[in-house]
């Protein structure tokens, strides 16, 4: 079987993957169109390749081993005619997503980014309205693997965390779930206001207005999930009327986040340019995901990671 790389994990990772007994191939994603040998492809090991080609002209492709925890780059439609199966890189970001939504709920209760502003200017000036974070209570949207790790980190904060998923089903670390239904009500006691789920049919434009409204005015909302997830005007407006004291946002609905966008001016936001993912481990956590596929593929035994393309995670 014929496995093509989009991204150069090197020859010593390559030499495994062949010591598996798989022919293995590399071209960069982004030239991906002059790719010459599309219908000897079997796997296709890739983040968004799906711009520069016809999935179609992968005639013996069988499987899509995906980079990224998100799939809304994949043409839906085609993978479903061609009846492929797909999986992703569940968890292989979530330590440091993780640590990056506890350094952001620091971050925000501390204003940081006073002292920071103070510090370029060489200004010495005391914030005496910095918070702690000591039991108060955090929501999060979502109790996957990303919101888990966030939820085990904060467990010496002796805060109280609450989760929210499709049924309630009780997740590790969370002091309590609740159904998705519940996310009005109990946002009117949350201090933090976390986003971390999958974009899905369901999902999209899920946090309105209404959910806004809901939020207390001395809390605070982070997402770093997918800017489609959050209705960023309504988010916006809420931050203008300062009716939530502040944001930390690592996604939009359009990145790069333009120039003039007002989220660029408010002083409460805390921007990063779709950032929260990344650590120094990511390659390798990511390669050893693939790897562990690519091996039960070849002892024929179940895979992990397999998206429910209906389901949209």
């Amino acid at each position: 079987m014929k496995v093509l790389f989009t991204y150069n994990y090197k020859e010593e990772a390559f030499a495994r993957v062949r010591a598996l007994g798989y022919e293995v191939d590399y071209w960069h994603e982004k030239d991906m169109a002059h790719y010459p040998s599309k219908n000897e492809v079997d796997i296709l090991i890739c983040y968004n390749p799906f711009d520069e080609i016809d999935l179609k002209d992968f005639t013996r492709l069988k499987y899509i081993l995906l980079s990224s925890i998100g799939f809304d780059q994949l043409p839906l439609d085609c993978v479903k005619e061609m009846d492929l199966t797909v999986c992703n890189n569940r968890g292989g970001y979530s330590i440091p997503m993780g640590e990056w939504i506890v350094m952001r709920m620091l971050e925000l209760s501390k204003h940081t980014s006073i002292m920071h502003d103070n510090q370029s200017k060489k200004r010495w000036s005391m914030d005496t309205s910095i918070e702690e974070i000591y039991n108060k209570r955090v929501l999060f949207f979502g109790t996957g693997t990303i919101a888990k790790e966030a939820a085990k980190r904060l467990q010496g904060f002796d805060m109280t965390v609450i989760g929210l998923n499709t049924q309630g089903k009780h997740v590790e670390f969370f002091d309590a779930c609740y159904p998705m239904a519940q996310a009005l009500s109990e946002l009117k006691k949350s201090d933090f206001n976390i986003v971390a789920l999958p974009l899905t049919k369901k999902t999209r434009g899920l946090v309105d207005s209404s959910y806004f409204d809901s939020m207390k005015d001395s809390s605070y909302f982070i997402n770093i999930a997918r800017g489609e997830i959050v209705d960023e005007i309504a988010l916006t407006n809420a931050l203008l009327s300062e009716h939530i004291r502040g944001a930390a946002l690592d996604v939009f609905h359009e990145e790069p986040l333009k120039e003039d966008h007002p989220l660029w001016e408010i002083p409460s936001v805390l921007i990063s340019c779709h950032n929260s993912w990344v650590s120094e481990k990511r390659n390798e956590r990511r390669f050893e995901t693939i790897y562990d596929n690519l091996e039960r593929i070849m002892l024929n035994k179940a895979m992990v990671n397999v998206i429910d393309l209906e389901r949209g995670y």
